[in-house]
């Protein structure tokens, strides 16, 4: 036991301690404007963390390839169960369907990578991220929001950042020195501010529906994960892609998920509670998940 808490306090100490900063915080009523750094974070030095990820990442073609087609299909298959199992409860699927989804595989998902396994982790992290995001700012928005909107993915600098960095893979292209290193300085701002964010936004949100908050919860951590390793057994995953695979599948909530509820009014009250439960029960449980993919 002693040396397995020497393995993974490494790894979860740097999570909940920022988080925690950041929900502290906001609880001793610092300011923190969540608006700016949410869109600091999201047009610029996330964009650059993934543009000076992909640009130094030094990965097999097919491994590439073998991690978009997992994020690709974590997707899929998570959001064909969710989708049978509300139709068979009768719950609304633009309300229900995006959280059970769509877990936090940024904000908390990211850094979990890059301290479980280093660059590596990170670099597939985001790679599963950057098919990850396209489909929730496609396919996500139109289901909470009724309709189709290409215009959002077309619109977010995550989306051309992901071209860029996987275009730069591809034809195995290099950044100039002066540009390589201001992208990745400003990069380094992602992760940090992330948690803080993410710390902060839970600090403010209130859980409704206690119970409903917490079998959904249940459901989308229990589920993420069920598929994640069901995938990494079907697609011969080992070592740091198996453990990215099943680590970023089983995320709980993502935040994004409550903005997109407020916007399109889907009962986003309910989508606060399942933010804020699913990651409170992630935060007991991620111990036991990094004993699996450990």
């Amino acid at each position: 036991m002693a040396e397995l808490l020497v393995i993974i306090a490494p790894i979860v100490a740097p999570v909940f301690i920022v988080a925690a900063i950041g929900f502290g915080w906001a609880r001793a009523g610092m300011p923190f404007d969540t608006e700016f750094t949410t869109t600091l974070v999201s047009n610029l030095s996330f964009p650059c963390l993934i543009i000076a990820t992909l640009a130094q990442l030094e990965i097999d073609p097919n491994a590439f390839s073998q991690m978009a087609l997992a994020g690709a299909l974590t997707v899929l298959v998570t959001g064909a169960i969710a989708a049978i199992a509300l139709r068979a409860a009768d719950q609304k699927l633009p309300v229900y369907w995006p959280p059970l989804v769509f877990g936090n595989v940024g904000n908390m998902g990211l850094p979990l990578c890059l301290f479980a396994f280093g660059d590596e982790g990170l670099a597939l992290g985001i790679i599963f991220f950057t098919v990850f995001v396209a489909i929730q700012f496609t396919l996500g928005i139109s289901v909470a929001a009724g309709h189709l909107s290409v215009r959002t993915l077309v619109r977010t600098p995550l989306a051309w950042a992901c071209l860029v960095g996987i275009g730069l893979q591809l034809v195995g292209g290099t950044l100039p020195d002066w540009l390589a290193n201001t992208i990745g300085l400003i990069g380094d701002l992602a992760i940090p501010m992330m948690l803080l964010t993410l710390g902060v936004a839970l600090a403010k949100l209130k859980v409704a529906s206690l119970w409903r908050s917490v079998g959904l919860s249940l459901g989308r951590l229990g589920l993420g994960l069920a598929v994640g390793l069901a995938l990494a057994e079907i697609l011969g995953l080992e070592g740091a892609a198996r453990g990215v695979l099943i680590l970023e599948s089983a995320m709980p909530v993502a935040v994004l998920n409550y903005l997109f509820a407020a916007r399109y009014d889907r009962s986003p009250e309910e989508i606060a509670g399942l933010v804020l439960v699913s990651t409170a029960i992630s935060f007991v449980t991620l111990p036991a998940l990094l004993v699996i993919v450990l």
